[in-house]
C-alpha cells in the first residue's frame, strides 16, 4: 500500500483508494450498481466525475472473477482495468508501473467451461467479461418514424437491426424516448425471445394459435410487454412471488397501453396456488437462474458466483416446470427462458420435459457473448394432447 502518492497523480490514488473502500465493504448481497448508488448517496464527496471513475475501477476489479487472488486489491483492480479499458488516463499507466501490474492476464476468469450449454464457445464468452454491453431498445409497434426522427434531431448514435436500436450504455434515453410507450429498454437477445412467437404463428399458417398466456414469473414485464406487442389481442395473466415488483409492473403496462390484464402475487414454485389449476394455451416461464449470460453485465456475480447455485437453481427450476406445465391446455404451448449459460439450467431441463411426453417446437442459444449483449436460452414446447 502507497501512502504518499507520487506527484500528480494524487487524485487517481484517491480513486484507487476510494475504489479499494468499497470492494472491502461490499459483500454481494446486492447488485453493484445498487450497493454503489446507496453509498455515493451517503457519501457526498464525490462529483459526478468521481463516481465514475470510482464506479469503473470497481466493475474492473469483478472482472477478473475469482483470479489473481494472490495480488492486493490495488493490483487487481489497476489489473482489470488495463484488461478492460478501451482508453485511460495517462497517470492509470504510470500506476501500473508502480504497483507491478501483471503486463498480461494468463488466467481464466470463466473457469467453469466444462458445465457451458452445447455451441457455446468458451473462448469468445470469456472474452466477452472484459467488455460492458451495449444499451439496447425497442421500438414498440407504430413508434418507428418519431423514435428515429428523434434520435437523429438529437444526434444520437445508434445502430439498427428491426426493431431494435444500439446505443452506447452510457446514452440518456429517458430524456428523449417515452420509456414503455415508445421504446422499451431490452436486451438485444431478450428482443429476440419474440423469434419464437413468429414460430408459434408458423404452426397456424400465420395466425396466432394461442389467446390466453400466463407469464408466471413476469419479473419486469419485459417479455410480457414483447408478448402483447407480438401476438396483439391476448388475454394476459402476469404473476410473480414478489408483491412489489407486480407494484411496478402495473405501472410499467399503464404507461405501455396494456389493459387486457391479470396481476397476481403468486409463487410458481407452490403448488397451492389457485392459478396453477387454470388452464392456458401458452405458459411463459423466464425462471429464476444463475444469470451467467448477463455477469459481462453484472461482474459482480462472475466473483462471488459459487458451483452449488446452478444446482439449486436447476432444482427450483424443475419444481416450477412441474407445477406449472399441468396448467398448459393439452396441445398448447410451454416457453421456457433462462439467462444461463450452463447446460443444466438449459438444455437438461429441456431433455426432462421430452421425458414427460413434451415435443420440442423450438431450441435456441442466444449467443449474445458475440454481439455486446446478454446470452440467453429459450425453448418452445408443445404439450401433447394426449397428455
Amino acid at each position: 500500500m502507497l501512502y504518499e502518492p507520487p506527484k500528480g497523480l494524487g487524485r487517481f490514488y484517491s480513486y484507487l483508494n476510494s475504489a479499494v473502500k468499497i470492494i472491502v465493504e461490499y459483500k454481494g448481497n446486492e447488485p453493484l450498481s445498487h450497493f454503489l448508488k446507496n453509498y455515493f448517496s451517503r457519501e457526498k464527496k464525490y462529483g459526478s466525475k468521481d463516481r465514475k471513475e470510482v464506479t469503473q475501477l470497481c466493475y474492473a476489479y469483478y472482472r477478473l472473477g475469482k483470479s489473481f487472488a494472490d495480488l492486493s486489491f490495488e493490483q487487481r483492480i489497476l489489473l482489470g482495468l488495463r484488461c478492460s479499458a478501451k482508453e485511460m488516463a495517462a497517470p492509470w499507466k504510470e500506476l501500473f508501473a508502480i504497483y507491478k501490474v501483471p503486463e498480461t492476464f494468463p488466467g481464466a476468469v470463466f473457469p467453469w467451461k466444462d458445465r457451458l450449454s452445447a455451441h457455446m464457445d468458451p473462448i469468445a464468452f470469456e472474452r466477452s467479461f472484459w467488455v460492458q454491453p451495449d444499451l439496447f431498445l425497442r421500438i414498440r409497434p407504430g413508434n418507428e418514424t418519431q423514435v428515429i426522427k428523434k434520435l437523429e434531431q438529437a444526434a444520437l448514435p445508434f445502430e439498427r437491426e428491426g426493431n431494435a436500436l444500439r446505443l452506447s450504455n452510457t446514452a440518456k434515453v429517458s430524456e428523449l424516448l417515452s420509456i414503455n410507450s415508445e421504446v422499451v429498454i431490452q436486451d438485444l437477445s431478450s428482443q429476440k425471445i419474440g423469434s419464437f412467437f413468429g414460430r408459434l404463428k408458423s404452426l397456424n399458417g400465420g395466425q396466432t394459435p394461442v389467446r390466453t398466456i400466463w407469464d408466471c414469473c413476469a419479473a419486469s414485464g419485459g417479455k410480457s410487454i414483447l408478448t402483447a406487442d407480438e401476438l396483439g389481442d391476448i388475454a394476459l395473466t402476469v404473476s410473480d412471488i414478489r408483491s412489489s415488483i407486480i407494484a411496478n409492473l402495473k405501472k410499467r403496462f399503464h404507461e405501455a397501453g396494456i389493459k387486457n390484464f391479470r396481476a397476481l402475487v403468486a409463487d410458481a414454485a407452490n403448488p397451492n396456488e389457485p392459478i396453477v389449476r387454470e388452464r392456458f394455451d401458452l405458459v411463459i416461464a423466464d425462471v429464476p437462474c444463475s444469470g451467467s449470460g448477463t455477469w459481462s453485465r453484472t461482474p459482480e456475480r462472475l466473483h462471488f458466483f459459487n458451483t452449488e447455485e446452478i444446482k439449486t437453481y436447476a432444482t427450483l427450476q424443475r419444481r416450477i416446470l412441474k407445477n406449472i406445465t399441468p396448467s398448459v391446455k393439452p396441445g398448447g404451448f410451454l416457453l421456457y427462458i433462462t439467462c444461463s449459460v450452463f447446460k443444466a439450467e438449459n438444455e437438461d431441463q429441456v431433455s426432462w420435459l421430452q421425458q414427460q411426453g413434451w415435443d420440442t417446437t423450438e431450441q435456441q442459444l442466444l449467443k449474445g457473448y458475440e454481439l455486446k449483449a446478454d446470452t440467453m436460452f429459450g425453448a418452445l414446447l408443445q404439450k401433447k394432447k394426449a397428455l
